[in-house]
């Protein structure tokens, strides 16, 4: 195995939700823009992941150990979400437009992989039998159109991981950047005229968008940070993303100081709202709620190390 394979068996391990090498205490959060407080909805000393915020602002989804949970806004009433024989699920999963159906991304068993295994279903919103969307692997889930037609999604296709576009019941996928390194974290805008996404196109992780088509993209920040999986409010006016607070190349990693910023669109300023421990596994998917006020995350606190 090369460096080059290695680098990339490396990244595709860091996208496996359920992967973790640390004993933690995992802390599902919200956060309120209008009064700028976090309030805490669930503690475990287990690890989940990425959680997404039901379109009727009741529930959020979460993923633990290759399986999908609502856990309500209460945080105490917790069921587990039926998703059939997928049942190695990582953390890129969604709500569709009209939260009727979710989107996850399965590790499936397939033998001879060289950059992960996950593939593409989905399933309806209260559980059931999982479809295939993507045939081919691995492909990580992202984000819906706002018709809820199509979906854009990370994936590892002839050498390298970028973002493709496919109709929700599968067919043919079609590739919308084709850069050097890493683009991840797709996301189309509400109004369905951007994706924003992030992409180390300029040498470091900084944030992008382009239109649908794949064409036009603008790079929207450049700072010492690695800028990670902006998440459009519904309202339009703002982007909530991930930052590392020391550069971390093109990797993911968990249990790092990070810290969750804002971008405004319009104004195209960025303000810091927390810091703490976290990274993979606290944002990666879309987890504003429906009223733009608040949107969810997870922070970790490292216990100590699994022997």
């Amino acid at each position: 195995m090369n460096k080059v394979q290695l680098f990339y068996l490396l990244l595709s391990l860091s996208f496996l939700g359920h992967t973790q090498t640390h004993s933690v205490i995992s802390r599902l959060e919200t956060y309120d823009l209008t009064t700028g407080k976090r309030e805490l909805i669930l503690e475990e000393n287990a690890h989940f992941e990425a959680p997404n915020w039901s379109r009727d602002g009741t529930f959020f989804i979460i993923n633990q150990e290759g399986m999908l949970y609502r856990i309500y806004l209460d945080g105490k009433r917790r069921e587990v979400i039926d998703t059939g024989n997928a049942k190695q699920c990582n953390n890129d999963h969604g709500i569709s437009p009209d939260g009727m159906i979710i989107a996850i991304s399965n590790n499936d068993l397939i033998e001879g992989a060289k950059y992960g295994t996950s593939r593409i279903y989905t399933l309806p919103i209260e559980g059931g039998t999982p479809q295939l969307v993507t045939t081919e692997f691995p492909s990580y889930w992202h984000g819906w159109s706002p018709d809820g037609k199509s979906m854009v999604y990370t994936a590892h296709r002839e050498g390298d991981y970028d973002i493709y576009s496919i109709g929700t019941d599968g067919g043919k996928e079609t590739r919308l950047t084709n850069d050097p390194g890493l683009d991840d974290g797709p996301e189309y805008s509400p109004d369905g005229n951007f994706i924003y996404y992030n992409s180390f196109r300029s040498g470091s992780m900084e944030l992008w968008r382009m239109k649908p088509d794949g064409t036009g993209k603008e790079q929207l920040t450049e700072d010492a940070y690695s800028n990670w999986f902006p998440h459009p409010s519904p309202d339009e006016k703002y982007l909530v993303f991930l930052s590392y607070l020391e550069d971390q190349g093109q990797a993911h990693p968990a249990l790092k100081k990070v810290a969750l910023r804002l971008y405004d669109i319009q104004s195209r300023e960025i303000s810091t709202l927390c810091s703490f421990t976290g990274g993979q596994g606290t944002i990666n998917v879309p987890s504003w709620a429906p009223d733009s006020n608040r949107f969810a995350f997870v922070s970790y606190e490292e216990t100590g190390t699994q022997k």
